[in-house]
């Protein structure tokens, strides 16, 4: 029984790892993971808090995931009295700050899901910046209680 524990609290502490990401281009990844969605619905999204530790500006200017047919970055705007989202070319990250990937704000869109998103299991995203550096980011599929992305988004 004893082995049994240590071998599950390797296993949460290497998924823990694997979710934070590695900071080696200056940019800790934390607390990453997709959205499931309902059968039939095409597109989700992924959340994270990006730290930029690197001293100097960086951007996220793109994102690329097995698990779908294209990744973008958007954010939320109000507009005519409703919340829509929108593609945006980059999410600038400050020198020492953290920035927040959250529902109803900035997020990586996952369009057109090649298979559902099930709670429990994860999801591989590469995070590109502007400077060309790449960060694998895996983060588990979890259930949460808001509106299908989607569902008031407009066709780009």
């Amino acid at each position: 029984m004893k082995r049994v524990a240590t071998i599950l609290g390797s296993v949460v502490f290497l998924g823990a790892a694997v979710n934070a990401g590695p900071a080696a281009n200056g940019v800790e990844v934390r607390d990453a993971y997709a959205r499931a969605v309902p059968p039939g619905q095409s597109n989700s999204a992924m959340f994270m808090q990006l730290t930029n530790d690197s001293g100097t500006d960086r951007a996220l200017v793109g994102a690329e995931s097995p698990v779908c047919k294209a990744a973008e970055l958007h954010t939320h705007i109000h507009q005519g009295g409703m919340m829509m989202m929108r593609r945006i070319d980059r999410i600038d990250l400050p020198a020492g700050k953290t920035v927040a990937l959250q529902p109803g704000g900035l997020h990586v869109m996952l369009i057109g899901l090649k298979q559902p998103l099930v709670p429990g299991e994860s999801v591989d995203l590469t995070l590109i910046f502007a400077d060309g550096s790449r960060q694998l980011v895996k983060g588990p599929v979890r259930s949460i209680g808001m509106p299908p992305m989607g569902g008031f988004h407009e066709p780009h």
